[in-house]
């Protein structure tokens, strides 16, 4: 069993930052599961965000060159540094291993 935990959520203005943790419990993940972060927002279908392998990251378009996805393993915890965020990554954001989801960590950006 997979426990995913995510927190860090909050409301920022426009050019604002947020960092996301996510933080898992099970004796069956390592440094080298692939964990991955997506989004939500209201009316829209959920979307890729970020995954990282080991310690190699993925990025969706949307969000390349503004979020960083880095885990410390030791800590079992993945983050999502959030940089430059605009009106549309308002979202509820959720952590994702295999077939296992967090409850989600809500995110609103203002103008």
């Amino acid at each position: 069993q997979v426990q995913l935990v995510e927190s860090g959520g909050d409301s920022v203005q426009s050019g604002g930052t947020l960092r996301l943790s996510c933080t898992y419990t099970s004796s069956s993940m390592s440094s080298f599961s692939a964990v991955a972060w997506y989004r939500q927002a209201p009316g829209k279908q959920r979307e890729f965000v970020a995954r990282i392998i080991v310690h190699t990251p993925y990025y969706a378009d949307s969000i390349k060159g503004r979020f960083t996805i880095s885990r410390d393993s030791a800590k079992k915890t993945v983050y999502l540094q959030m940089n430059s965020l605009r009106p549309e990554d308002t979202a509820t954001y959720y952590c994702n291993e295999g077939s296992f989801w967090g409850q989600g960590t809500h995110v609103t950006v203002s103008p």
